[in-house]
């Protein structure tokens, strides 16, 4: 007898702990990178180090520094997903650290590079590292958008860095948490409070979260940042560029060119 289909998860708005947050999205990424490197791989390429949907490369914005002054930097990359950051970093002598949630994420690492860059399977907020093994850390997109205890994940990058070390991460714009996740014109009206701090969660049938992202406003990413014992030197909302007309979930042209879709935080180790 055939088994019926799974149903479409819930999308709800709640409560969801560190514990729930972590073992939902571990488990999400574990299903979807399969999908996720065949949707958008040609996009990030095996070894480019792009910000966002919008496509800013670290090539031109230099926000861990001229690419010059990256060799033979130990860099930490966090929710490397299949390490493509991180092969741009080794390209340019850089000595980089991939680390994911995910195991099926790391295996796609693995099937493209055959292990020339550093794995660690690990969650962001317990780094598996010594005091002061880095001198810089970054994140596209990577673990800040997925956790629920952010502060936690930001006072551990700072242990594992040296002293004026510099840690850049990427998330979702806070200010599109106020519009649907629509990438033509229903997701240009404000549809929500952006100060509604509540969780976006999708569950199953017997209500067990299968994937959490949780919301911050722009001040709480700061006071998250200085708690986290940074110093924020540098807040980047890239523009939609002209050259850019793929739709990427929620991201698209149309939008791009009316609101920012992702900000990027440049802090310090003090």
């Amino acid at each position: 007898m055939q088994e019926p289909e799974p149903s479409e998860p819930e999308a709800t708005r709640r409560e969801a702990d560190v514990t729930e947050s972590s073992r939902a999205n571990r488990g999400w990424w574990d299903r979807n990178a399969d999908d996720y490197q065949v949707e958008h791989g040609t996009f990030l390429g095996d070894d480019r180090f792009v910000w966002g949907p919008e496509g800013l490369d670290e090539v031109e914005a230099e926000l861990l520094g001229p690419p010059e002054d990256l060799k033979d930097k130990v860099i930490l990359e966090i929710g490397s997903g299949a390490a493509q950051c991180s092969r741009w970093l080794a390209a340019q002598g850089a000595h980089p650290v991939a680390l994911d949630l995910s195991h099926r994420q790391l295996q796609h690492a693995l099937r493209i590079d055959g292990g020339a860059v550093p794995l660690v399977e690990a969650d962001a907020g317990a780094l598996p590292f010594a005091d002061g093994s880095f001198d810089l850390a970054c994140s596209a997109y990577g673990a800040l958008p997925f956790v629920a205890d952010p502060v936690r994940v930001l006072r551990d990058v700072h242990r594992v860095l040296r002293p004026g070390g510099r840690f850049v991460f990427s998330v979702t714009h806070p200010i599109r948490w106020a519009f649907p996740d629509e990438p033509g014109t229903q997701g240009l009206s404000v549809a929500a409070s952006y100060f509604d701090r509540t969780p976006y969660v999708e569950q199953d049938d017997e209500g067990r979260a299968v994937y959490v992202e949780h919301h911050r406003t722009v001040g709480d990413r700061v006071r998250d940042i200085v708690a986290g014992g940074f110093r924020l030197v540098d807040l980047v909302e890239p523009q939609w560029p002209a050259w850019n007309t793929q739709e990427w979930g929620g991201w698209s042209p149309l939008r791009g060119n009316l609101i920012p879709g992702t900000a990027i935080f440049v802090c310090e180790r003090s």
